[in-house]
């Protein structure tokens, strides 16, 4: 099922999202609709809270990039970043920050704990685009978003469009969640 995508100012991308403790029938369904929201979307990566659903859930496929054709989708749960190196800067997007883009600075390879679809665990080192979605990922478990990782300068170009986001005045080629006074609402 599709499901709207909150967006920017919505109270429940600002929360630290909770660990789950395990993968049962809701999860699972869960997981799905995240996939598809994503999918019809045309994103590449997806966080729970980003749908409403505050927990430690993310869900990625990069397979609709020519340089990522062959990767497999990932479902990515409690995940935990051990280590970090270089540094990298790219203009990242969201889709709960409609027709905003901007420039972050973002480590170019990381190692993460996670736990897979079947909540088996793993350590794996990610780089490029990959170990990028990743960490944009985990920042929306963590209540961050991509725009207030970048410099002050530049959010400064994108604050008209972030207040009319926040007022209900974007209009996406996906469903978002809004409340009856057209901010972001829960789902």
């Amino acid at each position: 099922m599709i499901v709207p995508i909150n967006t920017y100012s919505d109270p429940v991308l600002a929360m630290k999202a909770k660990p789950l403790k395990g993968v049962d029938s809701s999860v699972e369904e869960l997981i799905g609709n995240m996939f598809e929201s994503m999918r019809n979307a045309s994103g590449i990566g997806l966080a729970a809270p980003q749908i409403g659903s505050s927990l430690r859930l993310i869900v990625l496929d990069l397979s609709c990039m020519e340089s990522h054709a062959d990767d497999k989708p990932m479902v990515i749960i409690n995940p935990r970043v051990l280590s970090v190196r270089g540094r990298n800067c790219m203009e990242e997007g969201c889709l709960s920050v409609p027709g905003v883009v901007g420039d972050v600075v973002r480590p170019s390879a990381i190692t993460l704990h996670y736990r897979d679809e079947k909540f088996v665990e793993h350590t794996e080192e990610f780089s490029g685009m990959m170990a990028r979605a990743i960490q944009h990922e985990i920042d929306h478990l963590d209540g961050t978003l991509f725009v207030d990782r970048m410099e002050k300068r530049d959010r400064k170009k994108i604050q008209k469009d972030l207040d009319a986001i926040s007022e209900g005045r974007v209009k996406a080629d996906y469903p978002l969640a809004r409340d009856m006074a057209g901010v972001g609402a829960r789902s």
